[in-house]
């Protein structure tokens, strides 16, 4: 299955999400910065509120493409030790990496919520959404960090995963939504015939969006 890009992918993936919908319960979290629209799209059909659920990956140096763990949004980190022993990675590595993976954090955190403090989650349904799966690996991470977060259920949506990223989360999380899923998964772009970058100032400006719609419904 190919999407003609990120929004068409979202709602697509919300018609498998009608159950959650008009729910006080619910929070769609969007990853920016290509999950957002995904999100975005979830979030208006479901008539939910939506917010960043920011997630930096830690890679090991030299390989930064294989993550020893993750940082989050609200200041949650989670290492891999088993990773970290087995590849003798030192403590000062991990916080050298962990700063530098923060700031980029808290620059996006600054510009995407201003002086807006993030959703609550506790006690609440949390749809996680991303534009694709492709390891899990850093998803992974940052369920174990949203679940420092105390939410009563955790449920992550994405259009596109390969089966053995899906089950690796599948112990991990409540219940997981997928559109499609694919064996012979290369990467997340290959399923979209739009896959440009997203940009800041579209995240900023879906999130406003969103909030806008809500006011409307509230009045």
């Amino acid at each position: 299955m190919i999407f003609a890009n990120r929004l068409e992918a979202g709602r697509i993936l919300a018609g498998r999400l009608e159950k959650y919908a008009d729910r006080d319960d619910v929070v769609v979290l969007g990853i920016p910065r290509g999950g957002m629209p995904v999100a975005f799209e979830v979030a208006q059909a479901l008539h939910a509120p939506l917010d960043v659920f920011l997630l930096r990956k830690l890679g090991v140096p030299g390989h930064e493409e294989f993550a020893f763990g993750a940082i989050a949004s609200g200041g949650l980190r989670v290492v891999d030790r088993r990773i970290l022993h087995a590849l003798e990675i030192s403590p000062a590595d991990v916080d050298a990496v962990t700063a530098r993976e923060r700031q980029e954090l808290e620059r996006r955190e600054l510009a995407y919520r201003d002086d807006r403090p993030p959703l609550s989650v506790t006690g609440k349904t949390v749809i996680l959404v991303d534009d694709g799966i492709a390891t899990g690996a850093s998803l992974l991470a940052g369920v174990h960090a949203l679940r420092e977060l105390r939410p009563a259920k955790i449920v992550i949506a994405v259009p596109v995963a390969p089966p053995e990223a899906l089950n690796r989360l599948d112990y991990e999380v409540d219940e997981i939504v997928c559109v499609a899923t694919v064996e012979g998964f290369r990467a997340v772009g290959q399923f979209y015939h739009d896959f440009s970058q997203t940009k800041d100032e579209e995240v900023i400006d879906l999130l406003a969006r969103n909030r806008k719609a809500a006011v409307l419904k509230a009045a």
